[in-house]
């Protein structure tokens, strides 16, 4: 692997990116992980149909309406 910050951090922003947490996603001009976010209810404990069945999705939010558009951001990086 390449130790130029600058480099690597060009290669992450071609790159998809995936993973557990947050799913798939991709890397903005300001280092911003993009990805969609996820609004959650509590089920009640009638709703529940086994261990860890807490949570029922109410809404995705797409990452372009989840995060500051880059140009309202300010970040140095972008140029």
């Amino acid at each position: 692997g390449d130790k130029d910050a600058a480099k690597v951090m060009a290669k992450m922003k071609e790159m998809p990116t995936e993973d557990p947490l947050f799913g798939k996603g991709t890397i903005r001009a300001d280092g911003r992980k993009m990805h969609d976010m996820y609004l959650f209810r509590v089920k009640k404990p009638d709703q529940s149909k086994g261990p860890w069945d807490y949570f029922e999705t109410v809404a995705t939010i797409p990452a372009d309406k989840a995060f500051r558009p880059l140009a309202e951001g300010g970040c140095p990086l972008v140029k």
